[in-house]
């Protein structure tokens, strides 16, 4: 079992298998070149999977792949299959724009995949265009439907940004309702990164929004999920994430691994160790050292919402979110 100085159990790795993107979202990575790190540069899926199975075997038992936009990488479902041959009961999961989901969704199911998390920061067209700097509202919908019809179970996230698609949260809402797709409204997390002039929608600007049509009730936390959950008179809930609020950080149990091979403690800073010399050299016990050096040292919480610190250096593109 890892867990880290504050008493914290870590068993949640997200695992990045490419910091490229399809996309040019306004909260992401708007004026990054379309470029990517050399080939040889990133650890290969079997040497990925050489740590995962360290990580498994030390009590991770929740995995998420990520990105960039992880389906622009050849060869995922092969990727996922092995960790699904060594661990069936391993919660896995992926998070995509869903952009190259149809066609796909398919052979990431039968691989083992059994959950995805997409964006859907509008239903509008001409919004998500200017939102990730394409047209890629049909496909995204396409890829989100075909999912479902797959058996995928599928979660929704949304970051609602003012001017731009805050008007949008309870048609958003609906249309993941109406799927029987569960909800998530982010609040937007500043990065120097983003667009300079991109606004975010505080928590209370969204259940007041939501109060308009809509009656629920304040559920907390649902274990170390940063959720905060709500839930309306039939049974649906919806949840916020509030990453400005210490109870965001309070039980978190993840850590988040490159295509490098950087493992990073948090979301928020920039500070990582490397597994990629252990693994490249084939010193599993190396790889175990730093996995139990980074759990360690992983700090109490972010600096979002602090006075001298409210913009991180992080680059979400490296981690996914």
């Amino acid at each position: 079992m890892l867990i880290d100085s504050y008493d914290r159990v870590v068993d949640y790795l997200r695992v990045s298998v490419t910091e490229r993107c399809n996309f040019r979202c306004q909260y992401c990575m708007p004026e990054k070149p379309f470029s990517w790190v050399p080939k040889e540069n990133l650890l290969t899926f079997e040497e990925l999977f050489e740590f995962i199975k360290v990580a498994i075997d030390e009590g991770v038992k929740k995995i998420r792949i990520t990105g960039g936009e992880p389906l622009l990488r050849e060869d995922l479902d092969k990727f996922i299959k092995m960790i699904y041959e060594y661990e069936p009961s391993i919660d896995l999961a992926m998070t995509t724009n869903a952009f190259l989901l149809k066609g796909a969704a398919q052979r990431l199911k039968d691989a083992g995949l059994k959950r995805i998390n997409v964006s859907i920061d509008t239903l509008k067209p001409e919004v998500a265009q200017a939102i990730a700097g394409k047209d890629v509202l049909k496909n995204v919908l396409d890829g989100v439907q075909e999912a479902l019809q797959v058996g995928l179970k599928v979660k929704v996230n949304m970051v609602p940004m003012k001017n731009i698609n805050a008007d949008e949260i309870i048609d958003v809402l609906e249309y993941s309702k109406e799927r029987g797709m569960s909800i998530r409204f982010i609040e937007y997390m500043e990065n120097r990164f983003a667009k300079a002039d991109v606004l975010g929608v505080k928590s209370q600007e969204i259940l007041a929004i939501l109060r308009q049509k809509y009656a629920f009730e304040d559920e907390g936390f649902d274990g170390a999920s940063p959720s905060h959950y709500y839930r309306m008179k039939d049974g649906y809930r919806f949840g916020i994430i509030e990453p400005h609020e210490d109870d965001f950080c309070k039980k978190c149990n993840r850590i988040r691994l490159t295509a490098e091979g950087n493992l990073i403690p948090c979301l928020y800073f920039d500070e990582a160790m490397s597994i990629a010399e252990s693994i490249k050299a084939g010193d599993i016990k190396g790889a175990a050292a730093v996995l139990k050096e980074v759990v360690r040292t992983k700090p109490e919480k972010n600096r979002w919402g602090t006075e001298d610190d409210e913009v991180s250096n992080r680059a979400f593109y490296e981690t996914g979110g």
